[in-house]
């Protein structure tokens, strides 16, 4: 199928048509970014920051690019100037590097907080408790160049649909006692990022307000 059905397909087949579509462009060419932002695709997601960099000095400026893989923080620098969204924040020291670069390009840059869900140890992310350790410290209410618009969680692989399920719900609880909680003013939680290419349906009816998906879109990944 082509790029044009794959993007018909997943959006009839989306329980929530408020969720946002993340394309997640790595490992594929510009050409094909291209074909999805002339189908009204405005929002791709990549995992390594030289090759986001490539693509955005060739593709159009207008494109939302989402950074949603682990980002290493001598790596920032080269992002800040015009990432939309950093997905994967997992530490106090990636977040103050973030700050520092976005203070250095002057702007605000939006991140998620990225919750360790999974049953999985490759996995990573903030567990519940340094979650909250995290969100009411002192070090997080000084940085004024990033806002925490909300958080993302990945589920365990497995085929077990009520585990995946169950790790979603878990993250929308999360989010949900956070909510109500008094947060710094650096904090604007309205995100929930979770759902890929094989569970983005069960994603989108635990709450999910974005989901990320390639392989569905693009095909199998193009390895060099």
């Amino acid at each position: 199928m082509s790029i044009k059905e794959n993007l018909l397909s997943i959006k009839n087949t989306f329980v929530n048509p408020d969720c946002l579509l993340v394309a997640v462009s790595k490992t594929h060419p510009a050409v094909a970014i291209r074909e999805a932002y002339d189908l009204g695709v405005r929002d791709f997601g990549e995992n390594k920051v030289q090759e986001l960099t490539d693509k955005q000095a060739q593709l159009p400026e207008d494109i939302r690019w989402h950074f949603i893989g682990h980002l290493q923080t001598n790596k920032v620098k080269f992002i800040a100037p015009f990432i939309y969204l950093i997905h994967g924040v997992d530490s106090l020291k990636l977040l103050t590097e973030i700050n520092k670069q976005a203070e250095k390009s002057g702007r605000i840059i939006n991140c998620l907080l990225q919750v360790y869900i999974a049953k999985e140890e490759s996995k990573f992310g903030l567990d519940e408790k340094e979650l909250m350790d995290l969100v009411q410290s002192e070090a997080v209410k000084a940085l004024e160049n990033v806002k925490i618009v909300g958080l993302m969680g990945m589920a365990t692989y497995t085929d077990n649909e009520e585990v995946i399920r169950q790790e979603f719900r878990n993250l929308k609880s999360i989010f949900d006692t956070l909510k109500i909680q008094e947060l710094p003013a650096n904090f604007n939680l309205k995100e929930i990022s979770m759902g890929m290419s094989g569970d983005y349906i069960i994603a989108q009816e635990e709450g999910s307000t974005m989901v990320r998906i390639g392989t569905s879109i693009f095909g199998q990944r193009e390895y060099k």
